[in-house]
């Protein structure tokens, strides 16, 4: 019933409302017909008649019921459609507005973007300023640059034309001092290589006939040990009653108003080697005066590598190597490198902190590929140190003005005028000993040492036949000793045990006969390295380390140290 009664009111509703204008309209006529036909008009009106006819009860109170219902009908489709009017008024009004407050956050929007838009095309417009003002600034400096290179032009290509005569001139100077030089070496070459040839194949000989004669005069003082005396100098307990030593006697050689114990043909191999290496310094004092900058480059690199050296094997290596290139050079600067190659050497030597060992390395590669640097080398060295000749000079009043004199003459250094003290000329004189003992004692495979083992034993050789028992000679054999007795006792054996014997039945006699308290320490050294049978031991750092320390270090660690494992992470 209610469904069917709000279809009916909804039917009159819409009947009652005029949707286009949306304004509500009053029926005055109870009833209300659809139809727009005439009869149903005057059918209506015919009723009137009957309607005015007086009524039954009854029928009064339903007729005025169906009056005050149909009334109240009225009253609700009119509050009905106050209602739907004034919710459409109010959705209408609500959508003005929400279209209006779009439209408004739309202009504010715009004026935002319009205002955002204004503000970056100000930005673009300040760098694009900035921009153009540093172009026009840099081509305003360039001009001024440009303006200033043109004004000293002239200057400028005047300075050029100068500079490029110059270097034209000196080029000129130095190809004719080169052509000269080369021509003066050749014709040097040609003059004295044939009697340095000649002078070197005796001295060879020599060395060859003195090592014999040593060999037998070691024999010969191990079977007569027991007839010798043990008191007086060296030179007396090494004398032999035959008389059979010619250049390794202990005969006093007076050379230059000096006395010199020492063989004659180690004094001769001595002067052979010093001429060669004057010969080598006046040859390249022209070259220094041509390329004096070039020279010193040169030198700094040399010098560097030669400080580099350590007792490693991939170091001795890589040195070796780059001495080789650098003594490598065109014939007008080899001369030169040879010449710094060997006084760096022997400076680097004068060092108590060098490896000798790795150093005799690096000098028996270098020099198996520049066989000529071994000569200058050892004449640096004699220079340096005579006994590594060996040579000793005795101090007379009457050769010498003074003790200093003397001093100088056998190496002591002399800084303002202060002669250096015994002790640091001894230091000096073991480390260049020790320098000389290494490399007498290097064999490296597939490469030849020219000055080997055989140069050492004749050393020894001649050292004790000719040299007396003092401070000076005492530091030089035990230095040599400590390098290349291991060597010298696995080449030659019983025959370097009969000089051992010659060291400590003679030499050492001698020294303690002296009671001298500044060596003490030597003669136990000496002593000490006889008795435990020290030449059996290889030296220390004889043999090169073939990796770091540190890497051998952590490479142990790693050993014990277990490797963290990641299997519980995931």
């Amino acid at each position: 019933m209610e469904d069917s009664e709000s279809d009916d009111d909804d039917h009159v509703d819409r009947a009652l409302v005029v949707t286009d204008s949306g304004k509500r309209f009053t029926c005055d006529e109870l009833y209300l017909s659809v139809s727009d036909d005439d009869s149903d008009i005057a059918s209506g009106f015919e009723v009137r008649p009957y309607l005015m006819d007086e009524l039954g009860e009854v029928e009064g109170a339903l007729l005025e019921l169906t009056h005050e219902h149909q009334l109240r009908v009225k009253d609700e489709i009119r509050n009905k459609i106050s209602a739907l009017e004034t919710a459409l008024v109010n959705e209408t009004q609500n959508s003005t507005s929400s279209f209006l407050r779009v439209e408004k956050y739309k202009e504010t929007r715009l004026d935002l973007d319009k205002k955002f838009d204004t503000q970056y095309q100000r930005r673009i417009a300040e760098a694009l300023d900035n921009h153009l003002t540093a172009v026009q600034r840099d081509r305003e400096l360039r001009s001024q640059i440009e303006e200033r290179k043109i004004r000293s032009d002239a200057a400028y290509e005047e300075a050029k034309r100068k500079v490029a005569f110059e270097k034209q001139q000196q080029e000129k100077a130095k190809a004719e001092a080169e052509a000269k030089l080369r021509a003066e070496e050749a014709k040097r070459e040609a003059e004295s290589k044939a009697a340095m040839e000649a002078k070197k194949q005796a001295a060879i000989e020599a060395e060859k006939s003195a090592a014999v004669e040593a060999e037998r005069r070691a024999e010969k003082e191990a079977t007569e040990t027991s007839k010798r005396v043990t008191s007086g100098g060296t030179q007396q307990a090494t004398a032999h009653p035959t008389g059979t030593a010619s250049s390794l006697s202990n005969a006093e050689t007076k050379e230059s108003g000096n006395l010199y114990r020492a063989a004659a043909n180690a004094l001769n191999l001595e002067q052979w080697r010093l001429q060669k290496l004057k010969e080598l310094c006046e040859g390249n004092q022209m070259i220094r005066s041509s390329y004096n900058e070039d020279c010193t480059r040169h030198e700094g690199r040399i010098s560097r590598n030669i400080r580099q050296i350590r007792g490693i094997s991939d170091n001795v290596r890589s040195k070796a190597s780059e001495l080789t290139k650098l003594l490598s050079h065109p014939q007008s600067f080899q001369s030169i490198s040879i010449e710094i190659f060997a006084k760096k050497v022997v400076a680097y030597c004068a060092n108590p902190a060098n490896v000798p060992f790795a150093s005799a390395y690096v000098i028996v590669l270098v020099t198996s590929q520049v066989p000529h640097a071994m000569d200058i080398l050892l004449a640096e060295l004699h220079r340096a140190c005579i006994y590594t000749v060996p040579k000793h000079l005795v101090y007379k009043k009457s050769a010498y003005q003074s003790k200093e004199a003397y001093f100088r003459s056998i190496g002591y250094r002399e800084d303002d005028g202060k002669m250096e003290s015994t002790e640091d000329y001894l230091k000096r004189l073991e480390s260049y000993m020790k320098m000389y003992g290494a490399l007498v004692q290097t064999e490296i495979t597939n490469c030849q040492n020219f000055h080997g083992l055989k140069e050492g034993w004749a050393w020894l050789a001649r050292f004790l036949n000719t040299h007396p028992a003092n401070q000076y000679t005492a530091v030089s054999l035990n230095a040599f000793l400590q390098m290349a007795g291991f060597a010298l006792y696995n080449r030659y054996k019983s025959q370097f045990l009969k000089m051992l014997n010659v060291v400590s039945e003679n030499f050492l006699v001698d020294l303690k006969s002296q009671n001298i308290p500044e060596l003490a320490r030597t003669v136990t050294e000496i002593q000490t390295y006889i008795d435990d049978k020290k030449f059996l031991q290889e030296p220390e750092g004889r043999s090169l380390q073939s990796d770091l320390l540190s890497t051998k270090i952590l490479q142990e660690a790693d050993r014990w140290i277990p490797k963290p494992s990641f299997n519980n992470y995931y």
